[in-house]
């Protein structure tokens, strides 16, 4: 058994930080601005070998055991993290992010046979049932932390809009997937109808970041290029209470050079160019000149390239073995990145680094990804741990939920684009993505 986690540091608190000490200082060396931005990036079709196939099943079938086995037999809520051997667990933190994937994956797993599937659906509805009916909510948005069990906020956390909307994705995900199932339907229409996404705005052109009842909406805006993509296009989606279209140019896209790729750049590690495309597929869908699943191309490019440049810190690292991005460390929880090099680097490795960027790199991402999986200390029940650092040996006990999710839906849209061609479908997402006027 282990002890509950003291609070984790979130992926946003590195972003928090920035925007309360001046992200413009951050971003200085970038070329500011919307001109010149990435041209389209001409991919050649992948041709994913049998051993490839293995391992991305691999990689789904084992996030489907995490979010079936993560989540209240009562409320469907999912813990942010888990012991990732399976073993017994006294950990009740439960995250509404990791629920969002959660509902994602249940999806994937229904559609791919891996669990019955009659339990599978039972799971997705007793999880929207909680959210819909008893879930504390404010302006329909959730809170980042809570007891799993009850729903009953902790550490005083914020009412976060980026964890909301991922839960929100997961909701739309289900609604897509489940077309023909009339409370599925009206769980998932009613919890995301009810999102009040101008209330977020606070009389900015930018959402807030999050809200606290005992202080207000935080300091810090998506006021940059980020994973705030998902947050807009589901706000400009919204039926009910929508963004103006304007509120989509309203953030910054600076545009920075590292060895021959050029992308829109965010000071926030590698996640940053994953979280929107696991459920938004940007492919042909060019933004006013930007093509977004190329600017993640690039930057995931200029990550691994950043990465090998590393070795003479880290031996370690090579083509064989790159990626890191915001995640635990030996020291606690942690953002960090590059380039150009961010947090306290100490040579660990985080496998949903490569995972969550599967469809913009394949070749180079299943390649890291199936020597880390020959590394058979850092493979547990879960599929890969959190973090593992070949420099000392240290090797995370945790998975956390969100980078299990990531690695599960990125997967599967490099497979088949199955969360792409599914959520597709939906009028929310459809309707988003023509307002953003893509």
């Amino acid at each position: 058994m282990t002890t509950p986690s003291p609070e984790p540091i979130s992926r946003r608190t590195a972003l928090q930080q920035l925007a309360g000490l001046g992200a413009t200082a951050a971003l200085a060396g970038c070329a500011a601005g919307r001109t010149n931005p990435p041209a389209r990036y001409p991919r050649e079709r992948f041709q994913p070998t049998p051993a490839d196939h293995r391992l991305l099943e691999e990689l789904e079938r084992t996030a489907t055991a995490f979010f079936r086995e993560a989540a209240h037999p009562e409320t469907g809520l999912v813990l942010d993290r888990k012991l990732a051997d399976g073993e017994p667990d006294s950990r009740s933190i439960g995250s509404i992010a990791a629920t969002g994937f959660g509902l994602s994956v249940l999806c994937l797993a229904h559609a791919r046979n891996y669990a019955p599937r009659a339990e599978l659906k039972a799971q997705i509805l007793r999880t929207l049932r909680w959210l819909h009916d008893d879930q504390v909510q404010e302006h329909g948005f959730f809170y980042h932390f809570f007891h799993w069990g009850t729903g009953e906020r902790i550490w005083q956390c914020e009412l976060s809009s980026v964890d909301s909307a991922i839960l929100f994705c997961g909701a739309l995900h289900a609604r897509a997937y489940f077309a023909d199932d009339a409370e599925i339907q009206r769980l998932a229409t009613g919890l995301f109808e009810r999102a009040e996404w101008p209330w977020f705005l606070n009389g900015k052109p930018t959402l807030s970041m999050g809200w606290k009842p005992e202080s207000g909406f935080l300091s810090a805006h998506w006021d940059h290029y980020c994973e705030l993509m998902l947050i807009n296009l589901l706000g400009l989606g919204s039926a009910t209470h929508p963004l103006a279209p304007e509120t989509w140019r309203a953030w910054s896209r600076p545009v920075r050079d590292y060895e021959g790729e050029r992308y829109v750049w965010s000071p926030a590690p590698l996640f940053v160019h994953q979280f929107s495309h696991a459920w938004f597929d940007f492919r042909n869908r060019p933004d006013a000149g930007t093509d977004w699943f190329a600017n993640s191309v690039s930057a995931t490019r200029a990550h691994l390239k950043w990465s090998v440049a590393q070795r003479p810190r880290f031996p370690q690292w090579s083509e064989d073995r790159w990626g890191v991005t915001s995640s635990d460390s030996a020291k606690g929880y942690v953002g960090w990145g590059g380039p150009p090099d961010s947090g306290p680097l100490d040579g660990t490795i985080v496998p949903c680094a490569a995972a969550g960027s599967l469809p913009f790199l394949p070749a180079e991402c299943l390649r890291t990804l199936h020597q880390q999986r020959a590394v058979g200390r850092i493979w547990k029940r879960y599929g890969f741990v959190d973090a593992w650092n070949p420099q000392t040996d240290w090797v995370n006990p945790d998975v956390i939920g969100i980078d299990v999710g990531i690695t599960a839906l990125m997967a599967a849209n490099l497979r088949d684009g199955f969360v792409w061609r599914t959520l597709g479908r939906d009028a929310a997402v459809q309707r988003g993505l023509k307002r953003a006027g893509m």
